[in-house]
């Protein structure tokens, strides 16, 4: 075969190799992102999901909200007390302010989208509530673990997966079991079941509304004003 002949039959092969090339690396590309990205679009890596390692970010948001409302206890705990009269006719009715103490245990994990922020945040706080002196330190860290862990539990039953506007407030009502357990155990142990039962349903919806509340207004606040990483909005 003469050399020109092959020479343009190889010209002809390369041009129609390069026609078909730009299709293939768009769908192996395509493929690629499907197969590396979640429905979010967004790469997915170990590190991501809320029981991933916790980012710089995660730390400093819940730290932040743990010693901003470790200050609110202590106002709080005082508010309490100012408020006694007020309740003279049905002393469990004043369960309805108890949502104040439960809001990081809600906002935490809102925020960071991390499990076991709430536990953190609503530790801290009760750190910083100590040097207060209002109560024993022991005592003030249990409720801190156990509105912890109550208010993960809100959480937890969707796998941490769900983030929805309903959930800070799933997150409250099942926080606010903890202290509607721990107070009538410890310390309104000789009032009478009705009064019990009524305590513990005023600080379960307590801590449902101001939590939930509270969590999405926050959320909103800072993720307007871009404080909050962009993955978190």
């Amino acid at each position: 075969m003469p050399a020109k002949e092959v020479d343009r039959r190889r010209r002809t092969g390369r041009r129609e190799r390069n026609a078909t090339c730009p299709r293939e690396r768009q769908d192996m590309t395509e493929q690629d992102q499907r197969t590396s990205r979640g429905a979010t679009g967004r790469p997915r890596t170990r590190k991501d999901g809320p029981f991933g390692r916790w980012r710089t970010s995660d730390i400093l948001i819940t730290a932040a909200i743990g010693v901003v409302f470790g200050v609110v206890f202590i106002v709080a705990d005082g508010l309490w007390d100012l408020t006694k009269p007020l309740f003279t006719w049905f002393p469990p009715a004043q369960a309805l302010i108890y949502g104040l103490w439960l809001v990081p245990s809600v906002l935490a994990p809102y925020l960071t989208r991390k499990a076991g922020a709430g536990v953190l945040a609503e530790l801290i706080g009760s750190l910083v509530e100590l040097p207060a002196g209002l109560g024993g330190g022991g005592v003030l860290l249990l409720y801190g673990l156990a509105q912890g862990v109550a208010a993960e539990v809100g959480y937890a039953i969707f796998g941490y997966r769900m983030w929805r506007r309903i959930n800070p407030f799933i997150a409250g009502a099942t926080a606010g079991v903890a202290p509607a357990v721990l107070d009538n155990v410890l310390y309104y142990s000789t009032w009478p079941f009705g009064w019990q039962v009524s305590y513990g349903i005023a600080a379960i919806v307590s801590t449902a509304v101001v939590g939930g509340v509270l969590s999405l207004v926050l959320h909103a606040a800072l993720r307007s004003s871009g404080a909050l990483p962009a993955r978190r909005g």
